[in-house]
C-alpha cells in the first residue's frame, strides 16, 4: 500500500470513530506502528487529525468518542438520576425504542418493572439488561456490531427500523447544544439514530451535564426534534451548561432535572421543570399514525400496522396535543 493510501485509510478510519490507536491502525493498514506513527504525524502537520498518546483523534473543535469502558465510570451518578426520571415517563403497555449509550443502559435496568412494554432497541446493553424481564417484549434490529459501544449499525440496522411505529424514543449521544441538538462522533452509530427518530412521535434525550454545550461531528436529532431533555442540576460554577439548557428551552424543549444539590441520584430523584416555554407534541412524521401510542405490539411494529385506536385512546392523544 503507498503512503497516500495508508494516510487516506486512517484519516477515514479516525473519521469514522473518533479516535483510534496506532495498534489498531497497524493492524487494518498492515504495517508497523512506526510507518503509522509518521504517517499520523504526517496528517496532523496537515491539519486533518491530532495526535494523542498511543492513538490519532479528530482535530480540535470537535470532541472524540470514549469507549464503553471509559463511559461506564464517567458521572455515574447522574446517569443514575436520570435514568429514574426518565423511566417515570414510560407508561404500561407503551411500545418504546431505546438507543445505546450508558444512560439508555441504565434507563433499561429500570425499564424492567414496567409491565407490558415492547422495547425496540439496537444496543445489546440495552437489551441485555431487558433480557430477564418476563413482562417486557425485546425486539432487536439487525445489522452489524459495533464493539467499542455494543451497538448494532450499517444498513441493515436502519432498514430493520423501516415502517416502525412507537410512541416515543429515548436517545443519548456525545454532545449537546442549543444550535445544531443532539450529536455523536460516529457517523453510523449517527445515522442509526436518526432512523430511530423517524419512528417516534416523540423525542426524549438523556444527557448528563457534563454533555450540555459540547459540539461533536455528526448531528443525530436537531433542536426543533427534540421534545424533552432529561439531565442532572448542572454545578453552581458550571455557566456553560446552565446558559445551555436556558437556550434549549428557550426553543421550546421540555427540561426535565434529576435531583439537585445535595441529591444527584436515589431510586427516587426529584424533578424540578426548568423555565420554559410550552410547546405542543411534535406532529406525526410522514409514514406514522399519530401518537403511535401504548398497546403497540411486536406484529404491528414490524408490520407497519396500527390498530383502531378505542375512545379512550384517542382522547389522551387529544389531551396530549392541547398541552
Amino acid at each position: 500500500m503507498f503512503a497516500a493510501e495508508r494516510r487516506q485509510l486512517i484519516l477515514e478510519m479516525v473519521r469514522a470513530n473518533g479516535a483510534v490507536s496506532l495498534r489498531e491502525l497497524a493492524r487494518v493498514v498492515q504495517t508497523s506502528e512506526v510507518t503509522v506513527r509518521r504517517d499520523v504525524r504526517a496528517l496532523e502537520a496537515e491539519g486533518l487529525l491530532d495526535r494523542r498518546h498511543g492513538g490519532a483523534v479528530l482535530p480540535g473543535g470537535f470532541t472524540r468518542e470514549s469507549g464503553f469502558p471509559q463511559k461506564s465510570h464517567l458521572a455515574t451518578a447522574e446517569k443514575t438520576a436520570i435514568a429514574d426520571l426518565a423511566a417515570s415517563f414510560v407508561e404500561e403497555g407503551e411500545a418504546i425504542v431505546v438507543g445505546a449509550g450508558t444512560t439508555t443502559q441504565e434507563l433499561a435496568r429500570r425499564l424492567a418493572r414496567v409491565p407490558g412494554l415492547t422495547v425496540v432497541t439496537n444496543s445489546l446493553l440495552v437489551a441485555q439488561a431487558l433480557a430477564h424481564a418476563n413482562r417486557v417484549e425485546v425486539v432487536m434490529t439487525g445489522g452489524t456490531l459495533r464493539g467499542s459501544n455494543y451497538a448494532l449499525v450499517g444498513s441493515g440496522a436502519e432498514q430493520s427500523l423501516q415502517g416502525l411505529r412507537v410512541s416515543r424514543a429515548f436517545l443519548s449521544g456525545s454532545g449537546l447544544t442549543a444550535e445544531r441538538g443532539l450529536s455523536t462522533s460516529n457517523m453510523l452509530s449517527a445515522s442509526v439514530d436518526r432512523a430511530l427518530v423517524q419512528a417516534a412521535a416523540e423525542v426524549v434525550v438523556l444527557a448528563d451535564h457534563t454533555k450540555l454545550g459540547t459540539d461533536t461531528m455528526f448531528q443525530t436529532v436537531p433542536t426543533d426534534v427534540i421534545t424533552r431533555l432529561v439531565t442532572d442540576e448542572p454545578p453552581a460554577h458550571d455557566d456553560r451548561a446552565a446558559t445551555e439548557l436556558q437556550a434549549l428551552a428557550d426553543q421550546g424543549v421540555q427540561i426535565a432535572v434529576a435531583g439537585g444539590p445535595g441529591n444527584p441520584g436515589g431510586d427516587q430523584a426529584p424533578a424540578r421543570e426548568h423555565r420554559r416555554r410550552e410547546v405542543p407534541l411534535p406532529a406525526p412524521r410522514r409514514g406514522q399514525v399519530p401518537g403511535g401510542g401504548p398497546g403497540l405490539r411486536t406484529a404491528a411494529v414490524l408490520a407497519g400496522d396500527q390498530p383502531p385506536g378505542s375512545e379512550r385512546e384517542r382522547a389522551r392523544v387529544a389531551d396530549l396535543r392541547r398541552r
